[in-house]
């Protein structure tokens, strides 16, 4: 996962779909991980985010 930005498409190794976030999250991380990407959670914690 990259710690500096947010991955927009992600294609699945196994089966070849391509992931796209869903509407309202900034990328695929967001909307399919277990925890947000680090740049939304350095947001919540006070950082900048990038």
């Amino acid at each position: 996962m990259p710690t500096d930005a947010c991955a927009h498409f992600y294609e699945c190794r196994g089966c070849g779909a391509l992931l796209r976030p869903k509407p309202g999250d900034c990328c695929v991380f967001c909307s399919y991980g277990s925890v947000k990407c680090p740049p939304k959670q350095a947001e919540a914690a006070g950082g900048s985010g990038r």
